[in-house]
């Protein structure tokens, strides 16, 4: 899949940095396996005019990714996925997914979502991740 532009959507009036926008929706198509190793990300500078932000913002998003072992990063080579085999989960990051689904469940409750909805997409989600999928 190597030289194909990630289908990345961001939203520069939302509160949450566009950095970690893109950090976040780089990690769900690489989990989702749309690359695979040896796959080169877009170029730093295309991925930012194709966002709309700054180079910056999107090398920062690289090296964070970079950090957490999915890229290896090289000046006149740029961002190629690496094999990243699954670290063991930790407490804190159990407990961290725990508070942020409790948090996301009682919002999408108070607004009225239906349980059933939410066990189907979180479902849905899973399988379409675990498939290679993300859709």
């Amino acid at each position: 899949m190597s030289g194909q532009t990630p289908v990345l959507q961001i939203d520069l009036a939302s509160p949450l940095p566009a950095s970690e926008q893109i950090v976040r929706g780089l990690r769900a198509v690489l989990l989702g396996r749309q690359f695979r190793p040896g796959d080169q990300l877009p170029p730093v500078r295309q991925l930012a005019l194709d966002l709309g932000v700054h180079h910056n913002t999107v090398a920062g998003a690289y090296r964070q990714l970079a950090e957490e072992g999915w890229l290896d990063l090289r000046r006149g080579r740029g961002a190629t996925v690496i094999e990243r085999p699954a670290p063991a989960p930790s407490p804190r990051a159990e407990g961290e997914f725990r508070q942020r689904m409790e948090e996301l469940v009682v919002k999408a409750l108070a607004e009225g979502v239906p349980v059933e909805v939410l066990v189907r997409e979180l479902t849905a989600k899973i399988v379409k991740l675990e498939q290679g999928e993300n859709k």
